[in-house]
């Protein structure tokens, strides 16, 4: 498909977790080509540490050229999860790319972890992009371009991460398990299956609260560099691009870009890199842990 070809208008896309951060910026970014973004995510109401909200973020959407729905939901309940499918496709007709954005995060080891936190990140993580990768399927299936496309990291058992951070490399792996299974059972029908890592972090809310305040997000890109590398991925064609686990730099430079500054908070603070990419660090680990 060439890239001059290569849309997203008239597009139905259901992002979880887009009100802010990496699912906003996939959204708006999908919103300039003309795009309909259904927004899912729990934020109603202004929230003193995180900003916007559902309605807000939908405002924006509209505001980029894009027509936008904005659907309270609580990932962790198949009612809700399921009324918003059903909201999206009677607003908009259809459903041609789910993108499983929303995570939660708790950078602990196994003796700190309350079991309420485990069972949290299992729910929004894992068992969310079952659940609306599963109630958005029989949607997808009827696209001429479907795609799911899965926030979640390459998976290396051989690697150190597991220490540490046990609860939530389980939660994450969970959801590059369903890449994995969901490329395989529905290649024949079309549907592309594929996940998006960020090589560096990413200057988010999680970031800003969990890891280090502004002096981390400084060491971060922007939204923006996953946003433009989710539009890269797809754009394509579904029945010849499924079950790859992609990195937002990769991405972006095997479709020409050279200038990479752009997407930096702060252009020549060195970047921190993201987790579950090479060796761990396990001094940044024990930093970010412990302080």
């Amino acid at each position: 498909m060439n890239k001059h070809n290569r849309s997203l208008r008239d597009r139905t896309l259901l992002i979880t977790g887009g009100t802010r951060g990496i699912g906003k910026a996939i959204g708006l970014r999908a919103a300039r080509d003309g795009a309909n973004v259904v927004i899912l995510g729990k934020t109603t109401e202004p929230h003193p540490k995180l900003p916007g909200t559902i309605y807000s973020a939908a405002d924006e959407i509209e505001a980029a050229g894009g027509q936008a729905l904005a659907v309270p939901c609580d990932l962790r309940f198949e009612d809700q999860v399921a009324t918003a499918v059903e909201q999206a496709v009677e607003r908009f007709g259809r459903i041609d790319i789910l993108v499983n954005n929303a995570s939660a995060i708790f950078l602990a080891g196994t003796l700190d972890t309350p079991i309420k936190r485990f069972d949290l990140m299992h729910q929004v993580n894992t068992r969310a992009t079952f659940l609306s990768s599963q109630l958005c399927l029989p949607h997808l299936l009827k696209s001429s371009n479907p795609h799911i496309l899965s926030l979640a990291p390459p998976v290396d058992i051989d690697r150190g991460w597991f220490a540490g951070t046990l609860p939530y490399t389980l939660a994450k792996y969970g959801m590059s398990l369903c890449v994995l299974g969901l490329s395989q059972e529905f290649a024949a029908q079309g549907v592309a299956v594929n996940a998006l890592w960020p090589k560096t972090g990413i200057a988010t809310a999680a970031v800003e609260n969990l890891l280090g305040g502004p002096e981390a997000a400084s060491m971060c890109r922007k939204p923006e560099i996953v946003a433009d590398a989710a539009w890269e991925m797809l754009t394509q064609n579904s029945r010849a691009f499924s079950g790859q686990f992609l990195i937002d730099e990769d991405v972006l430079r095997d479709a020409g870009v050279t200038d990479f500054d752009r997407y930096a908070v702060t252009p020549g603070t060195p970047l921190m890199p993201d987790f579950f990419l090479g060796e761990p660090d396990f001094r940044v680990l024990s930093r970010l842990l412990h302080g």
